[in-house]
């Protein structure tokens, strides 16, 4: 099958090759059903491209997003408060939990403290990180986890917390926290950036299929007659 790119918005077969299917279309009678060589309506195209980016607008906040442990950081912190413990039912007090975590960010009150007690010098705490603009409540929302899941997850987390780590930087998998596989710029201590970018959230691979999508449908198009072009069907 030849080919050329000298009109490719118009076709891309050879005008020898476009007479032999042009012929081929004629000689077809497909047991009576007819086929013009219309084009795709123009409100037909704009419908679909709207359907695709409405799909990437509406799912991409959830596509890819990794729990990390630091937003269950709040969780752990309450788990050893009197309100919590003295809740003998685990259904009420992760309930209890996951009502007053709402809103809370780790480094909210860390930063007020910063702004008044150190003359707006912020130094993180174990664990935080002023860099974040996640939000967690949405994250939480999205994994949520049970009382036994954070009394699995609690010491790794306080570990982490107590030898300074940034806790976005690690991700729950299953029963475990783990360092994040991704692998970002680097820091000032020569150490890469753990965290997961906002350009990869799990839809970047959705982004090249549909590209692939119609780049190869555009192409098979192509290859056809020009819609100029329609067959008589011995008419």
């Amino acid at each position: 099958m030849a080919r050329t790119f000298e009109k490719p918005l118009y076709t891309l077969t050879t005008p020898d090759e476009n007479k032999q299917d042009q012929d081929l279309w004629e000689a077809e009678n497909l047991g009576g059903i007819t086929e013009d060589n219309n084009r795709l309506p123009v409100p037909v195209v704009w419908l679909l491209l709207l359907t695709v980016l409405t799909a990437f607008a509406i799912t991409q906040p959830l596509w890819g997003q990794r729990p990390n442990a630091a937003i269950y950081a709040e969780y752990v912190r309450l788990m050893n408060t009197p309100e919590i413990m003295a809740i003998q039912d685990d259904k009420a007090a992760m309930a209890k939990i996951v009502q007053m975590s709402k809103g809370v960010h780790p480094d909210n009150e860390h930063k007020g403290e910063a702004m008044t007690q150190k003359g707006g010098v912020e130094a993180p705490h174990a664990g935080e990180s002023f860099e974040s603009e996640m939000d967690y409540d949405a994250l939480r929302d999205r994994h949520p986890v049970t009382m036994d899941d954070l009394r699995i997850i609690k010491p790794q987390i306080e570990a982490l917390m107590a030898k300074g780590l940034d806790l976005e930087e690690y991700s729950v998998v299953g029963d475990m926290v783990v360092l994040a596989n991704f692998e970002g710029n680097f820091k000032k201590d020569g150490s890469r950036e753990r965290k997961q970018p906002w350009w990869d959230k799990g839809y970047l691979i959705d982004v090249f299929y549909v590209t692939y999508f119609f780049v190869f449908v555009t192409f098979v198009i192509k290859c056809l007659p020009p819609s100029a072009w329609q067959p008589k069907h011995n008419h």
